[in-house]
């Protein structure tokens, strides 16, 4: 059942929300009830295999029995006390997270973006106390095709029309460069520059990979000049990319890293900025804070995904079926379908040859098929499963991916 053969009921669910929701997004026309691992059904029970995961936020499969069992246990023992007072599932889970990340010092929050603009402040506050630029001078860099959320300060430095139009006046104190040139990198700092922002692999521009060497050369430059690296890991990291951190990929360690989604397990909203006590120590009592940031729950979820990372087996898994998914996809290139393949782990973007139509075409046919792909860019597939995925399920995106293209193109032939 597909987008032009939905039931009334699935019908009567997106009417609802096409009239009640303000329209922030586009999305495909299948109401999800229930998900288990990396599948989902909808209303009426249709099965398909869930190949965003949340934008990442489900790493670890929906409905994963450990993070719902800690789930449920501190549902039942304590949710909220804001940061007024200590909660006991506090301290053990800033203390995995900043051991997983080999820094001194947490500081969560709860949306990435929240966690965006809180490294931001860390930089700006780091900047005038700790390096001694003068205030309100502060700079921080930032890459050309960015996109590190949708908050007024975020979309200043932002180069997508769409989230800019009709947004301004924007926030002050950014400087955008090439993703990827280290030299144009190293042209901008200059005496009131605080920190370079950048995702080490730009996911909502289509999983765009770095040229090899790019971190090594952005951590050696920030290193030398006297300036923060700042990896923005919210979509990149926690597996995602094939490793713990996406810098790790080229041994690379900031000196913050931000990170979200996955880190809450598809359950809590749960992000967090993670420094040494040299940068995150500038903040005092009143400076900075969230009611809900660090809460018991979303805390006693972050600590198993923590313990899930360290068994280093989601990794391996990202690493292992990223690169079957992209040795199948490869050949879609000779044969006229795509024009490039990117992949980092279980992350991959596929453009598609415009004879083919847009991507947004292939995500409705992948749709039909039992497959949840999403299009960005007009041009580009992307494709990133929950790490959990089993071999059948990529053979069975595997063989529906390569059907779509073919009915495309024999479609298209025919149209000709």
């Amino acid at each position: 059942m597909g987008p032009t053969a939905r039931s009334e009921r699935q019908q009567a669910a997106i009417d609802q929300v096409e009239r009640y929701s303000a329209h922030t997004y586009a999305p495909l026309p299948v109401v999800i009830a229930e998900a288990d691992g990396a599948r989902v059904r909808d209303l009426d029970g249709n099965s398909y295999i869930d190949c965003l995961a949340a934008y990442s936020a489900v790493n670890f499969g929906h409905q994963n029995a450990e993070l719902l069992k800690a789930a449920e246990h501190q549902l039942h023992t304590l949710t909220l006390t804001s940061r007024a007072f200590y909660s006991a599932p506090f301290g053990p889970f800033v203390e995995a997270l900043a051991k997983l990340c080999g820094k001194d010092m947490v500081l969560p929050m709860n949306s990435g973006a929240e966690a965006v603009e809180t490294a931001i402040k860390t930089a700006r506050k780091w900047a005038y106390k700790v390096k001694g630029i003068t205030d309100g001078l502060a700079q921080i860099i930032v890459m050309d095709g960015n996109f590190h959320g949708r908050t007024t300060t975020i979309v200043s430095f932002s180069d997508d029309p769409e989230a800019r139009v009709n947004f301004a006046p924007f926030t002050p104190g950014f400087i955008s460069v090439p993703f990827g040139d280290a030299a144009a990198l190293e042209a901008a700092i200059t005496e009131h520059t605080a920190a370079v922002l950048l995702e080490p692999i730009q996911g909502e521009a289509g999983v765009q990979l770095p040229p090899a060497g790019f971190l090594k050369a952005v951590r050696e430059i920030t290193a030398r000049r006297g300036v923060l690296m700042i990896a923005d890991e919210i979509q990149s990291g926690l597996g995602r990319a094939g490793e713990t951190f996406a810098c790790d990929r080229e041994g690379v360690v900031p000196d913050v890293y931000i990170l979200g989604k996955a880190l809450g397990g598809g359950i809590m909203p749960l992000s967090a900025v993670v420094a040494n006590a040299d940068i995150l120590g500038v903040f005092q009592p009143g400076q900075h804070g969230s009611t809900f940031g660090g809460n018991p729950l979303a805390c006693a979820i972050g600590s198993e995904v923590i313990r899930i990372l360290a068994t280093g087996e989601m990794q391996a898994a990202s690493r292992r079926q990223g690169a079957k998914l992209a040795a199948a996809f490869r050949p879609l290139i000779e044969r006229g379908y795509v024009t490039e393949v990117r992949q980092a782990g279980l992350w991959l973007g596929i453009d598609v040859h415009p004879d083919l139509g847009t991507a947004r075409q292939i995500c409705y046919r992948l749709l039909d098929a039992g497959v949840l792909a999403k299009d960005t860019h007009v041009k580009t597939i992307r494709f990133a499963p929950p790490l959990v995925i089993t071999d059948a399920e990529v053979d069975e995106v595997i063989a529906h991916t390569i059907a779509a293209f073919e009915a495309a193109a024999d479609e298209g032939a025919l149209m000709h």
